[in-house]
């Protein structure tokens, strides 16, 4: 293990146990603990694209990662699956590139993986609320659609992937009916410690995030909340929380897999990560270092049958 390496795992060890007690300064020095290891960890051949526009919004818009394979199966015709990332950000704030490395590092150990990696960027509260960030998930799925081959991409075989808020996004539009299209049009989700719940809580350091984009009438929370409608799950799905969570999702993530079980008689995968917290458990993703949830993704992904839209 190099010495940066080493100086990473004992950040998390050091922060771990008292991640809550300040969350934005912790964040920030896991982002800037991973940057460099990120940095060393190129991926010859890699093409990036622009950013492309998948709906009038500004923040309407998506790169594409493409690695070595993914740009032989453009030449060939031979389309490699797709893996399409949501950012977090407490519905107020965040970006596709927190910088240089961050978020981009998850579409590029995809593309590094053999498949054409997307990171999207959406609508922010409170400019656009409930449930505008499932509608621009659903909007960047359909330009996917239209687009992916010229990438090389199947459009047939996309894992969508949510962090945080995004994974509160990814959850409705699977999930919530007056979001979600007729048919699936992706394979499969995997939602990364998902705000699944809708809570003000006095612990829940992002609850004016929560009041901005599913409003100030708290009455409306249990039916906009992602995890009320886990029972009408449909696609394939992975869940991963990491040891050292924000408040309560961790929670929130067994009561979404608790009642897709009580309607399925199964639960989907789900994952803990130890020595992980909120922030590392994606910033991690490509940095060099062993990764059981970036095995897991994988392995998920290739168990997942095409979708028919």
């Amino acid at each position: 293990m190099s010495t940066e390496a080493a100086a990473v795992q004992a950040l998390l060890r050091r922060i771990g146990p008292v991640w809550a007690s300040d969350i934005n300064s912790h964040r920030e020095q896991v982002v800037q603990a991973y940057t460099p290891l990120l940095e060393a960890h190129p991926l010859p051949g890699m093409l990036l694209s622009a950013e492309l526009s998948y709906g009038p919004h500004a923040r309407q818009c998506l790169q594409v990662y493409q690695g070595t394979k993914g740009l032989q199966a453009q030449r060939s015709e031979a389309l490699q699956p797709i893996a399409m990332f949501v950012h977090g950000g407490a519905f107020l704030r965040g970006q596709m590139n927190s910088n240089a490395q961050v978020y981009g590092n998850v579409p590029r150990y995809f593309a590094r993986h053999g498949f054409v990696g997307v990171n999207m960027e959406y609508r922010l509260a409170p400019e656009a609320p409930f449930p505008a960030g499932a509608q621009d998930v659903g909007l960047a799925v359909d330009w996917l659609h239209q687009h992916a081959s010229k990438f090389g991409g199947d459009a047939r075989r996309i894992l969508l992937i949510g962090h945080s808020a995004g994974g509160a996004h990814v959850a409705s539009y699977a999930c919530d009916p007056r979001v979600r299209p007729a048919r699936p049009r992706v394979a499969g989700v995997a939602l990364i410690s998902a705000r699944l719940r809708a809570d003000v809580r006095a612990d829940n350091p992002n609850a004016a995030g929560v009041r901005a984009y599913f409003g100030e009438e708290a009455w409306r929370y249990e039916a906009d909340s992602p995890v009320s409608h886990a029972a009408q799950l449909n696609l394939p799905a992975l869940l991963a929380v990491a040891e050292y969570e924000n408040p309560w999702l961790d929670v929130y993530a067994a009561e979404f897999c608790h009642r897709v079980g009580l309607a399925q008689g199964r639960i989907p995968r789900l994952l803990c990560l130890p020595r992980h917290n909120h922030t590392s458990i994606v910033a991690h993703l490509d940095s060099g270092e062993t990764s059981p949830l970036g095995e897991a993704l994988l392995d998920f992904a290739a168990s997942l049958p095409p979708c028919p839209g």
